[in-house]
């Protein structure tokens, strides 16, 4: 028997094991079809960017490792991940910093930025049904600093003010021309190394400068805020810190951005689903990987990730979240760090998806503690992968492991002769 025989043989079987408790698998698979992740373009290339003028990657975030092969130029990351999207089911969009335009040899200021660095990445969205994101881009310039929206200098504030603006307009004109909202996010590192002072002075020009670049309505573009607790060098203090933006968000009605990286370890990001929903429109992931820290390691099926998913579904607000993933691993095969992680993302919604979500919790409101126990834990040992197997073959991707040989032959291929 051929493999696909194999994975038919398996879901059939599944299908029936979740037909037994209440769960359509076919209508699960088509829900699976409708999400799609953001991939972040800056895993293809360490988050160097394109900018003529660039210099090393600071403003409190790094990437560690040399593995050979990283993206060059437009023309290599592009084709890279469009390898990547050729072994992740489904139809997936693309997340772009500004410091990836199309410069053309230019040297573009942050303050100068158009739309006209970001047509041929409209172009490229068309040719390979790929919707873009964006984000502004506050770090690795030397303006930066320690402190941009912040900034107790005029001068400086207003640069990244105006950066910002223009980059809301970019995603506009993104949005318009892909006839699809363009997913707009806003991260500053702003904050202090050391022991400092002048921490309501810092949050209440960070609100000012919001106040001004939100101000105008942009109909094809979403605006979100994305928080964090430190940054490298800047350990002490952080002006946007998750209670200023959940604050803001919640006020402005604002998407809230939720990076499962940038948390306390022992805090859940998946628990603040529910409580942000609650008074927040939506809610924007980046999905990554902490190892002690906000380390942006390779998603994979972590308790704090499913955890995460199955929270969404619980809430009912498939709807109400956009899916991104933000990690920078220099120290692995980049495509495989892109195919890991945006698959292991996949399973765990499709996991959320397949649990009998109305039975449990009829069961809790009823008080049957024994019984929402006893249906979470055999739900770990049901035959979901045979159903992502399934999904994979339906899309042309490859099955379990078969992914890696691709990976191999493209590293032999491409990237090696970088």
């Amino acid at each position: 028997m051929n493999k696909e025989a194999l994975v038919k043989t398996a879901y059939e079987v599944a299908k029936e094991r979740y037909a037994e408790i209440g769960i359509d698998t076919e209508k699960v698979l088509n829900q699976l079809k409708d999400f799609h992740l953001s991939m972040h373009c800056w895993q293809a290339d360490d988050v160097k960017g394109f900018e003529v003028q660039a210099g090393a990657l600071s403003g409190g975030i790094q990437s560690t490792g040399n593995h050979p092969g990283a993206a060059r130029n437009l023309e290599e990351l592009r084709a890279d991940i469009l390898k990547a999207k050729s072994l992740v089911p489904g139809t997936h969009r693309l997340n772009l910093h500004e410091i990836y335009g199309d410069f053309q040899g230019k040297v573009v200021d942050r303050d100068e930025v158009t739309i006209d660095y970001f047509k041929s990445w409209i172009d490229w969205g068309k040719e390979h049904n790929t919707k873009l994101d964006f984000n502004s881009t506050s770090f690795s310039h030397p303006k930066s600093g320690n402190l941009s929206l912040s900034n107790p200098d005029k001068g400086i504030r207003d640069f990244w003010i105006e950066h910002t603006k223009r980059c809301r307009e970019i995603a506009n004109e993104i949005g318009k021309a892909q006839d699809n909202h363009c997913i707009m996010n806003i991260w500053v590192h702003d904050g202090c190394k050391d022991a400092s002072v002048n921490h309501f002075m810092y949050r209440k020009l960070l609100k000012e400068s919001l106040d001004e670049i939100l101000a105008k309505k942009l109909p094809m573009m979403k605006d979100c805020l994305e928080g964090k607790v430190f940054g490298i060098g800047l350990e002490s203090f952080t002006v946007g810190s998750h209670d200023f933006y959940t604050a803001y968000c919640s006020k402005n009605n604002v998407i809230l951005t939720i990076d499962t990286g940038h948390y306390h370890p022992t805090e859940s990001p998946a628990d603040k689903v529910s409580a942000a929903l609650q008074f927040i429109p939506e809610l924007m992931l980046h999905v990554s990987r902490p190892v002690r820290w906000d380390s942006d390691h390779v998603t994979n099926m972590d308790d704090p990730t499913q955890e995460l998913f199955f929270e969404i579904v619980r809430a009912g607000a498939l709807d109400r979240v956009h899916y991104g993933l933000d990690y920078f691993d220099g120290s692995i095969n980049r495509i495989g760090a892109y195919v890991i992680g945006s698959r292991a993302a996949q399973k765990c919604m499709l996991r959320a998806m397949l649990e009998p979500t109305a039975t449990i919790s009829k069961d809790e409101i009823a008080e049957k503690g024994a019984h929402v126990l006893a249906n979470l834990e055999e739900q770990k040992a049901m035959p979901w992968s045979a159903v992502y197997d399934e999904f994979c073959v339906r899309n042309n991707v490859p099955v379990g492991y078969d992914f890696i040989k691709e990976i191999e032959d493209y590293e032999k291929a491409v990237t090696l002769k970088r």
